[in-house]
């Protein structure tokens, strides 16, 4: 067997070296924690959700580092497309912020977003009223941006919840989500959408299209990087993983220094939370 020498002065930490490469390896090769910070992928997603992102399924690229860049280093080992409905992660390009956004454009697709519907390949979207989500107000989901404060209602309870209304899309491949949609013309707020019309687009190949489920806060492929978006389609090389489940939520009122805090301030009723489409 081959053994390689280890220096002495490295000794006292070698086990500690280990320990941080093969972490480093796992989350780059099998999966990997992810944080949620945003409300972009609400109701299926909210902020403070812990979840699990699996690395293998598209294949291994420079975005796949637990820690990397913001350059798109072309190539991939093992490559892969996500399917239709898939919950993906990827590297913006730019300042290389992972984001977490459902693939809904493949590779030579036509896409656009009018009054809100997705039209794919000149097909609109199926989509059909699913009524209203009762999102528990905390200090993660407070429901108070100028958009969403007039659905931040009571619910039978007693309770506030920020009902936001619902709308499931059916994919052609028969994946299903429910998105949230605030409507394509004025709210009573005077705040208008602008994601809700997005010109019609070709997906060039090796790249997907991605937009987030809280459709009318949610910097994707129909923004421009300038807005913090997406730019448009994403390059292949830049997917990092599946989003798979949820482990656990906060609703942010715990104290990082008060461990005791932490079990008292989990959200019970998102552990096991599963992100694969219907």
């Amino acid at each position: 067997m081959v053994r390689f020498p280890v220096p002495d002065w490295l000794r006292p930490y070698s086990y500690w070296v280990l320990l941080v490469l093969g972490t480093f390896t796992f989350q780059t090769a099998i999966a990997k924690p992810f944080y949620i910070p945003s409300e972009s992928m609400m109701p299926v997603l909210q902020k403070g959700d812990r979840l699990i992102v699996t690395k293998y399924p598209y294949g291994y690229a420079y975005s796949s580092l637990s820690i990397h860049g913001s350059a798109v280093v072309p190539g991939r080992l093992f490559g892969g497309t996500p399917d239709r409905g898939d919950i993906v992660t990827v590297a913006r390009r730019g300042d290389g912020v992972d984001m977490i956004k459902r693939v809904i454009g493949l590779p030579g697709d036509t896409i656009a977003v009018r009054h809100g519907q997705v039209i794919l390949n000149g097909v609109p979207v199926p989509r059909a009223y699913a009524g209203h989500a009762m999102i528990p107000v905390d200090s993660n989901t407070p429901c108070d941006a100028p958009m969403v404060r007039p659905f931040r209602k009571p619910g039978p309870d007693g309770a506030l919840y920020c009902q936001l209304p619902l709308y499931r899309e059916t994919l052609p491949n028969g994946a299903r989500y429910d998105t949230v949609d605030l409507g394509d013309t004025e709210l009573p707020n005077g705040y208008i959408s602008p994601g809700d019309n997005f010109a019609e687009i070709r997906v060039p190949a090796g790249h997907v299209f991605l937009m987030g489920d809280n459709r009318d806060q949610s910097a994707d492929s129909r923004f421009s990087l300038a807005d913090k978006g997406l730019g448009g389609p994403v390059p292949l090389e830049t997917i990092s993983g599946r989003a798979e489940f949820v482990t656990h939520s906060y609703d942010g009122d715990a104290a990082w220094w008060n461990p005791v805090s932490w079990v008292g301030n989990l959200r019970s009723n998102r552990a096991g939370t599963t992100l694969r489409p219907n």
